[in-house]
């Protein structure tokens, strides 16, 4: 069997979208922004460290946001990060635990569903 890992995911935004995706990834959530290779930097987008992941923020031309694909951001700080994300003026929606882990559902600037959940379960 192959030995994979997740190196990055990548989720897509408008054209021009990057100040947006900084403000929000960087900004709102506290990612770090890392510098793009030299042969990538002219595609636009923006990359962020994500533990020892990264998401790239990718510029699509024919944008859609993903309503259904997302991506799951870990912390353990829910509810902190909950009260800052709705004190920037986002909404939040709230699902079912699974594996004892509480969750919430928020959008970015761009429509993309984006799933926050606890790192580690709560023992319900």
């Amino acid at each position: 069997m192959v030995d994979l890992a997740i190196d990055h995911v990548q989720i897509a935004i408008p054209v021009g979208g990057e100040d947006a995706a900084r403000g929000f990834y960087g900004e709102l959530l506290g990612l770090t922004e890392l510098p793009k290779p030299p042969e990538m930097a002219g595609r636009g987008g923006c990359w962020f460290q994500l533990g020892a992941q990264q998401l790239h923020v990718g510029v699509d031309a024919d944008f859609r946001a993903a309503k259904k694909a997302h991506v799951a951001l870990a912390t353990d700080e829910l509810a902190a990060l909950r009260h800052r994300i709705e004190a920037a003026g986002n909404a939040t929606k709230d699902d079912s635990p699974v594996d004892g882990r509480y969750r919430f559902f928020a959008e970015d600037p761009f429509g993309n569903r984006i799933e926050f959940m606890d790192r580690v379960a709560r023992g319900i």
